[in-house]
């Protein structure tokens, strides 16, 4: 049983969308608590990072669940 070789590299690209949309939540958290207002695209990877890797995520679920059901 071997996976695919699509799927190591969307894992890959959803850890990292994860990874820096945090980082961007926390970013944009401290600069609001200084009293600043962070750049656009640190509040847009906060905003649409984690569902996009949420979404990843709920890809290679599906497709998980595909395979298991072809064996």
């Amino acid at each position: 049983m071997t996976s695919p070789g699509y799927r190591r590299p969307i894992m890959i690209i959803a850890a990292v969308f994860a990874v820096i949309s945090l980082a961007a939540v926390g970013t944009v958290m401290a600069v609001a608590f200084n009293g600043g207002v962070p750049p656009v695209w640190v509040t847009w990877a906060a905003l649409y990072g984690l569902p996009v890797a949420f979404m990843l995520a709920v890809v290679l679920l599906l497709d998980s669940v595909r395979q298991r059901r072809r064996q």
